[in-house]
C-alpha cells in the first residue's frame, strides 16, 4: 500500500527542485558574467591609464562629442605595435641597448627592470624556449605517474655529471591548479614519454585537476575495460543529481 503525499512532502520537493534549479542558474550565468565583469574591468582600466596621456585636442570627447569605451585600448594597442616595430630596427636596438646601460648603473631599478623583462619575455616573447611537448614521467617514484613538458635537452655540466653517457632531458614538472609554478627535473631520454595532446591540453588537464581531458587522438584513451564509453555528465546534470 503506498503512502500518498503529504502536503510536507510536496513542499519538500518544491524547495528541492527550485534549489536544483538555482544551483543550475548560477553554473549557467556564473562563468558568462564573471567573463563580461573581466573584460570590462580591465579595459575600463586601460581607458583610464591611457587616456590622461592624450593631448585634449585629440581626446574623443572632444573630437567627436561621445567618449567611446574601449578607445584607450586600441591607443595602447597602436602604441605597442609602433615601439615594437621601432625596437626591431637598427636604431631602435641601438637606443634601447643605451638606455639598458644606464639603467643598469641605477642599483634599484636594475634589478627591478631585470625582474620585470625576464617575465616578459619569458611570457610574451616567442623564442625556442616554450615548452616543445607534453610528457609522462615517473615521479615522484616509480609507479606514480605525473605530467611533465620538456623544456630542452640536458647540456653542459648537467649532462656530464647526470647523464652517464646518456642523453637527459630537462621536464618541467607544473603544480596543480597553479602550472606557472613547479619542478625542474633532469630525466635519461628513455624515462620521459611523450603524449600526443598538445601543450595546451596538457596544461588544461592539470590547471582542472585531472577533471578535463582532451578528445583521445587514437580512439582508445576513452574506453573503459569492458569497451564502453565511460559516462561523462554535465556539470549541471551534476548538481541536480546532488539536489
Amino acid at each position: 500500500m503506498t503512502t500518498p503525499f503529504t502536503p510536507e512532502h510536496r513542499k519538500a520537493g518544491l524547495l528541492q527542485s527550485l534549489r536544483s534549479s538555482f544551483l543550475t542558474g548560477i553554473v549557467v550565468i556564473a562563468p558568462v558574467g564573471l567573463t563580461f565583469w573581466l573584460i570590462f574591468s580591465v579595459v575600463s582600466w586601460v581607458d583610464k591609464v591611457v587616456l590622461p596621456f592624450v593631448p585634449d585636442k585629440l581626446q574623443p570627447e572632444n573630437l567627436f562629442g561621445i567618449n567611446f569605451f574601449g578607445v584607450g585600448v586600441v591607443i595602447f594597442l597602436f602604441f605597442t605595435i609602433v615601439v615594437g616595430w621601432v625596437a626591431k630596427g637598427l636604431i631602435g636596438r641601438s637606443l634601447i641597448r643605451q638606455a639598458e646601460t644606464i639603467v643598469d648603473r641605477m642599483p634599484v631599478v636594475r634589478t627591478v627592470y631585470n625582474g620585470i623583462k625576464q617575465i616578459s619575455e619569458t611570457v610574451f616573447a616567442q623564442t625556442e624556449r616554450s615548452f616543445e611537448k607534453a610528457v609522462l614521467i615517473e615521479y615522484p617514484r616509480r609507479g606514480i605517474w605525473a605530467i611533465g613538458f620538456i623544456s630542452t635537452y640536458a647540456k653542459g655540466e648537467i649532462l656530464r655529471r647526470a647523464g652517464n653517457g646518456q642523453k637527459m632531458m630537462s621536464v618541467f614538472v607544473p603544480t596543480t591548479p597553479n602550472p606557472t609554478s613547479g619542478f625542474l627535473l633532469y630525466f635519461p631520454a628513455e624515462d620521459v614519454h611523450e603524449l600526443d595532446m598538445s601543450v595546451e591540453e596538457a596544461a588544461k588537464l592539470v590547471i582542472s585537476a585531472g577533471l578535463v581531458y582532451p578528445n583521445d587522438k587514437n580512439g582508445s584513451g576513452d574506453k573503459t575495460d569492458d569497451g564502453d564509453e565511460p559516462a561523462v555528465l554535465d556539470p549541471r546534470d551534476r548538481i541536480r543529481e546532488r539536489a
